[in-house]
């Protein structure tokens, strides 16, 4: 059996999330499907982690098992061959056998993007979030370096998830602006249910002065979700990176 690595990209504004569900289609269900009619198998794919539906991904990771003989360069072109649009595998190799795309990961990066202008955009409209109050990307920063270190992240973890342990480690952080698009970068050794964009939903009521900084990390210390404000749309999310 050869241990295959894949490295894909997608749009996830017409599915369900990455994961197999049984009333919607998803990124998981499209990638395994179409691998097996390549392959004449039944593919069951591992994922570095789920992403939530209408989340989109830059480099999200994979492996499967194989009994295929198709070299990586023509599997890589038949795979993509048969998938829509919105979905395309951009690395595939051989991996080591105790390669695992989940577990051997060591940290992922997201990013989320905020589209702050007071007239909303035709083209972004599946990409960003579109708030038209101007923010203060100085008190956002503040906030955003109280998280880097490690921490219990309860107060951004969505009720009901199935992470027992809510202590992640942020590596990095930072809020940069281009052309009126906010980008809140992330850096972690992993993350909870809708993490990333229950502590956006926070840097936003801080950007627009709702709260300090330093109530902030208040919230955060609290260990209480039902302080910590809304959760972002998942438009604006990209899981970008993952580190092994």
């Amino acid at each position: 059996m050869r241990n295959v690595m894949i490295v894909c990209e997608y749009d996830g504004t017409a599915y369900h999330g990455w994961q197999r569900q049984p009333n919607g289609i998803t990124i998981q269900e499209v990638l395994e499907e179409k691998i097996g009619i390549i392959t004449q198998e039944e593919i069951r794919l591992t994922a570095s982690g789920r992403t939530d539906a209408g989340v989109h991904a830059l480099n999200q990771v994979a492996n499967f098992k194989t009994k295929s003989v198709i070299g990586c360069e023509n599997l890589l072109k038949g795979i993509n061959s048969l998938l829509p649009a919105d979905i395309v595998v951009k690395v595939l190799q051989d991996a080591d056998e105790d390669f695992h795309a989940r577990y051997s990961a060591k940290n992922k990066v997201y990013v989320y993007r905020i589209f702050n202008n007071p007239v909303r955009s035709a083209l972004y409209r599946n990409y960003s979030w579109h708030l038209r109050v101007s923010l203060d990307l100085r008190a956002m920063t503040e906030a955003a370096e109280f998280l880097e270190g490690t921490h219990d992240f309860s107060s951004f973890c969505a009720a009901g998830g199935d992470a027992e342990d809510h202590v992640r480690t942020a590596t990095a952080t930072s809020v940069e602006v281009a052309g009126g698009m906010i980008s809140f970068t992330i850096e972690a050794n992993g993350f909870l249910r809708y993490m990333v964009r229950n502590i956006v939903g926070l840097l936003v009521d801080v950007g627009r002065g709702i709260t300090t900084p330093t109530e902030f990390k208040e919230i955060m210390d609290a260990m209480d979700r039902t302080r910590a404000g809304i959760t972002a749309p998942p438009q604006g999310l990209f899981l970008r990176e993952v580190r092994y």
